[in-house]
């Protein structure tokens, strides 16, 4: 069974930092593109950062400069540095894994292109 979990999430002040992890059982990263999504109760989901198999990575021009996507091989987890956290980063935040051509809606009803899919990690930034 693969299973994906995230932490790291937390209660911070505009300006403050928090470093989300996804860590994955079942399945390894390494040949994998992953991403990580955010969604707000009533909106819609919104792809924050990706990273592709060889290492390419993209941002969301609302976090971009802010948001760093990593990842660790050894302990096949992916890492979300946030920094310069804004009020309007307040949300879920899901990790999703092996990208697919086949769209699956996810609970919370995200429409994602990725076999696999992160419970979430609440981010609550206050001004």
């Amino acid at each position: 069974e693969v299973r994906l979990v995230e932490s790291g999430g937390g209660s911070v002040q505009a300006g403050g930092s928090l470093r989300l992890s996804c860590t994955a059982s079942g399945f390894s990263f390494a040949p994998s593109d992953m991403g990580w999504y955010r969604q707000v109760p009533g909106n819609e989901c919104e792809l924050v950062s990706t990273w592709q198999f060889d290492g390419r990575t993209s941002y969301a021009d609302s976090v971009k400069g802010r948001f760093t996507i990593s990842q660790d091989n050894a302990k096949n987890t992916v890492y979300l540095q946030m920094d310069s956290l804004k009020p309007e980063d307040t949300a879920v935040y899901h990790c999703a894994a092996d990208r697919t051509t086949v769209y699956r809606i996810r609970p919370g009803g995200c429409l994602v292109p990725y076999s696999y899919w992160g419970q979430g990690t609440q981010v609550t930034v206050s001004s």
